[in-house]
């Protein structure tokens, strides 16, 4: 009832593509300022809506890109566009919202889609559902992605203990080079949907 090759392919497709170590930083300099308790609930609300995302266009995934004639390429330069103007307020320190919803809309947008369920593990779980055969196959995948997004969550939960070392002077550095990160990363997804919209036409 369980295919353990299936269950690791995916897991660690989607370690690497998530890149828990990766999105700490970026995780860090989003959430600094706010209070303990409000960072920790930001860290489960971004999980959330990763796996609400991810389990949404795994169940429908195909169905709803053709039913809105939205090919891959398109969804990857769309997710990198939007990560490139996170990127841009990072690096220039404007990440001020407003005090009602900055809290929900960071836990939202970018820390749960597109930086958590962006276009690559959309398109990877979509591929794993698919691909799946039986009820051994299904069950596998369903619990690589709920594992992958339980190492998310550890991850940034436990990440804060960080900012307590760092203090202030060090979340401004963190703010930059989360910035730089997140910049080249939305870069080469826009770069990546772009030459797959080249090689398709």
């Amino acid at each position: 009832m369980f295919d353990i090759a299936v269950f690791g392919s995916l897991f660690l497709t989607l370690f690497v593509i998530m890149d828990p170590p990766g999105i700490t930083p970026i995780f860090l300099a989003l959430t600094a300022g706010r209070p303990a308790k409000t960072q920790r609930r930001m860290a489960l609300q971004a999980v959330a809506v990763a796996f609400g995302v991810i389990a949404v266009f795994g169940l429908l995934g195909q169905q709803i890109l053709d039913y809105l004639h939205v090919s891959v390429p398109a969804l990857m330069i769309a997710g990198g566009l939007l990560l490139l103007l996170i990127a841009l307020d990072l690096l220039t320190g404007k990440t001020d919202e407003p005090t009602q919803t900055k809290d929900v809309n960071v836990a939202l947008v970018p820390l749960g889609m597109p930086l958590l369920a962006g276009p690559g593990a959309i398109v990877s779980v979509i591929l794993a559902v698919q691909n799946a055969d039986g009820t051994a196959g299904q069950i596998s995948v369903w619990t690589a992605i709920l594992a992958m997004h339980l190492v998310l969550w550890v991850t940034m939960r436990y990440s804060l203990l960080i900012i307590r070392v760092i203090k202030e002077g060090g979340v401004v550095l963190v703010t930059r080079l989360a910035g730089m990160m997140l910049s080249a990363i939305a870069v080469q997804q826009i770069i990546n949907g772009v030459t797959q919209v080249i090689q398709n036409s």
